[in-house]
């Protein structure tokens, strides 16, 4: 579920003006607001690989780990690709995933957790890597053991199968839209909230990231308009935040 954009500014409006600290327009929100946006999502994959490191908790519920995991899952996709594609084409790239191999005797993607139900997965080498894995027979990549390098943006896949053998598929994570606050000028040159434009674009972050929204823009905010007590009040109840997850 995303975040409404116009509930967001209106708590941001509300909290920033709370002791006259500044009006905040809606050119300056979505600057800020597309940036809070990109670091909590950029925080979702270091968070993945700090918090992975820990043992599980008994209840899934609480596994920081899968709950970041499950955060990500609306941001994850899946297409074929061909070698030589130029992984900045794809719209809104941002990381790639696992990459398999898709023998041509299986149809369909339903099973592509499980190699052993037509999908292969394919190893990621580095250009040095892939030079000295070719030099050996047992190393060698085969149809039963496929490898890809990226160069220059462009992957790379070996072998490379006749369309009759099968096809390659990436998974990938996409960046979020950018936020953006629609809204029309009245005639007392008051912005009103236009929900109905064209190039409207709600948070596309966990319904649960709403706060954590508010906080990071009101620490920008804080900057934009030289208000260093309202910076202070954000960054002190987003660092309570992070300090009661990491407990």
């Amino acid at each position: 579920m995303a975040v409404s954009i116009d509930k967001v500014y209106q708590k941001v409006l509300a909290l920033a003006n709370k002791k006259q600290r500044g009006y905040i327009t809606p050119q300056e929100f979505n600057l800020f607001a597309d940036h809070a946006q990109m670091d909590i999502f950029e925080q979702y994959f270091y968070d993945v690989e700090q918090f992975g490191r820990r043992p599980n908790n008994q209840t899934d519920l609480y596994d920081i780990t899968n709950l970041t995991k499950h955060k990500l899952d609306a941001f994850k996709r899946t297409s074929s690709i061909q070698t030589n594609d130029d992984l900045t084409s794809i719209p809104d790239f941002y990381r790639l995933g696992e990459v398999y191999f898709e023998r041509s005797n299986w149809s369909g993607i339903t099973n592509i957790e499980d190699p052993l139900r037509g999908f292969t997965v394919v190893e990621e080498l580095d250009q040095n890597e892939f030079i000295a894995s070719q030099a050996g027979p047992l190393t060698r990549a085969t149809s039963k053991r496929p490898i890809y390098w990226i160069a220059d943006n462009k992957i790379k896949f070996i072998p490379r199968p006749a369309s009759s053998s099968g096809r390659y598929l990436a998974r990938y994570i996409v960046k979020p839209q950018k936020p953006n606050w629609t809204y029309l000028i009245s005639g007392s040159k008051n912005a009103l909230y236009n929900p109905s434009a064209t190039d409207h674009q709600d948070f596309e972050l966990h319904s649960s990231e709403e706060n954590n929204l508010v906080l990071k823009i009101l620490q920008l905010a804080g900057i934009a308009i030289k208000d260093l007590q309202l910076t202070g009040v954000a960054g002190q109840e987003e660092a309570k935040g992070i300090q009661q997850e990491k407990q």
